[in-house]
């Protein structure tokens, strides 16, 4: 005689004070759970690719420092402009080149800044190219 003979071929017990439980929850006491917190978000940010900041050449300096005194004898005028500049990434190395596009209010050259109309400021220093209509009437791109 086996072991469990005595229990075998009994009917499953159902009882009469509690609901019989569904299949996804029964499945969901068994499924797995995260062992380690932000492993995967530590993965990712890994994977994450950023790009390094390109460094300007003299003539590429000389262009911008002429197109922005171009844009300080102008502001008056409401221009509107286009900017190419590197944000460097809180987290990694490197960082991403963003552009900026919008009527420019003034340039503060006190703290080196483009300040845009909708408040936004870019650094000249992050400042890798700028376009404006302004350059296209002044014969100059």
């Amino acid at each position: 005689m086996g072991r469990y003979d005595n229990i075998i071929n009994l009917p499953h017990h159902v009882s009469d004070k509690r609901s019989r439980m569904s299949q996804r929850d029964r499945a969901a006491q068994f499924s797995p759970f995260a062992a380690l917190t932000g492993y995967d978000d530590k993965i990712d940010e890994t994977a994450r690719l950023t790009d390094e900041k390109a460094e300007l050449t003299e003539d590429m300096k000389a262009e911008l420092d002429y197109k922005t005194s171009l844009l300080l004898e102008n502001i008056n005028e409401m221009v509107c402009v286009k900017v190419v500049y590197f944000t460097p990434d809180s987290d990694k190395q490197g960082g991403a080149y963003q552009i900026k596009q919008g009527t420019l209010r003034r340039i503060d050259t006190v703290s080196m800044e483009f300040i845009f109309t909708d408040g936004f400021t870019v650094k000249t220093e992050d400042i890798y190219s700028i376009e404006s209509d302004l350059f296209k009437i002044k014969e100059i791109d």
